[in-house]
């Protein structure tokens, strides 16, 4: 529709009213709204009195338990998803066939296959609309800075990288009981804790190329992992660490990358800020330049409004945003291959997981020891 492109406020509907979506969605929306760039017009959700009181705290006109009929009615420019992992890929393809933009909360969805069929649905023209994906961390300025310093060649090659979701879970966090199930959560902390700074990894550092992975379920009572580690092979040449992690008392997010002239370190819990950032410059390199990449600018942390701001910019332009299409699908990839190397033991390369691939629509695979209990067998249909 041309009003995107115009400064008309971007109609928005809001589904799933649960804690992500008044944490973290709500004010950001309430933000651009403020700033004329969004307005909120419906909220939907399963639990009609849910959907009603976060509507009237909101002063969201429009609350409905119908997501189809709150499409065809308001026709919405821009559906926020804040529901669990297992309904995104229905609902992702509702909202595009209605004609509006997606941004999905993370875990994106439960599979390749589920992202791919969301992508098929995406309208064929230039201007989309198009889904993405909540994947806030790039876009802080302490990442567009180094992201951008990294692809000017400013540090010399990246050569191997450290990133690390080490956060502690309690047994009471896995009694809610969708979560540790593959069928509601998706997977463990690679799919529902360390996909942001695995995200923000693969930003930094361009295509992977080949993953070598572990998972164990050392303490929870769930179907998932509890941990994992990977070995990683990017396409430059680089290689990294990853751990990933529910069980670690003392807690830390954290990507690392040692370059040819530089050390870039970012330190933080859930969010960051340019402070958060550290760089290291190798002997001998002069002290202007040092000071130039240390100066990060204006502060803008990594937050769902600083990816909002971004992604309304996008839809006024009729872009694709970066973390749609292939900007989203290669963490879903990489992580799905993480699994797979995990659970067959043999390193899995970039886009050998494809239809007809057991980890293509599940990411336990049907591992023994690691596929639900319940997990049907028989083939499906060709």
């Amino acid at each position: 529709m041309s009003s995107h492109h115009s400064t008309t406020p971007l109609r928005t509907a809001v589904v799933g009213t649960g804690g992500i979506a008044r944490s973290s969605h709500l004010p950001a929306l309430r933000t651009l709204a403020d700033a004329g760039e969004v307005e909120i017009v419906a909220a939907v959700d399963v639990d009609v009195d849910a959907v009603r009181a976060f509507a009237a705290g909101a002063g969201i006109p429009y609350a409905s338990t119908d997501l189809d009929a709150t499409l065809a009615e308001l026709r919405p420019d821009l559906v926020v998803l804040c529901t669990p992992p297992a309904v995104h890929r229905d609902q992702a393809v509702a909202a595009l066939k209605a004609g509006a933009w997606v941004w999905c909360e993370k875990p994106p969805c439960p599979s390749l296959a589920d992202f791919d069929a969301i992508e098929a649905a995406e309208k064929a023209g230039d201007a989309g609309p198009y889904a993405s994906i909540v994947f806030q961390h790039r876009f802080g300025s302490g990442a567009r800075h180094v992201r951008r310093l990294l692809r000017e060649g400013a540090f010399g090659r990246p050569l191997v990288a450290h990133c690390q979701t080490t956060w502690y879970r309690d047994t009471a966090y896995y009694s809610v009981p969708w979560r540790g199930r593959w069928a509601t959560e998706g997977g463990g902390p690679a799919m529902g804790h360390g996909i942001h700074q695995m995200d923000l990894l693969l930003d930094l550092m361009g295509p992977w190329s080949e993953v070598r992975g572990m998972a164990a379920r050392l303490v929870h009572d769930v179907e998932t992992e509890d941990v994992s580690t990977a070995q990683v092979r990017f396409a430059s040449g680089a290689v990294a660490t990853v751990v990933n992690s529910v069980l670690s008392p003392d807690e830390v997010s954290r990507v690392r990358v040692d370059c040819e002239h530089a050390t870039v370190e970012l330190t933080h819990l859930y969010g960051y800020r340019n402070a958060d950032w550290r760089i290291t410059a190798a002997p001998g390199v002069p002290e202007e330049t040092v000071a130039a990449w240390r100066d990060f600018g204006t502060d803008e942390p990594s937050s769902h409004l600083a990816q909002l701001r971004a992604l309304v910019a996008d839809i006024r332009a009729g872009r694709r945003h970066a973390t749609s299409g292939a900007g989203g699908r290669q963490t879903l990839e990489f992580i799905t291959a993480l699994y797979k190397s995990a659970f067959t033991g043999a390193p899995v390369h970039a886009g050998e997981i494809g239809p007809g691939d057991p980890y293509y629509t599940e990411l336990h695979g049907g591992a023994q020891g690691w596929a639900p209990a319940t997990t049907r067998t028989e083939e499906a249909p060709a």
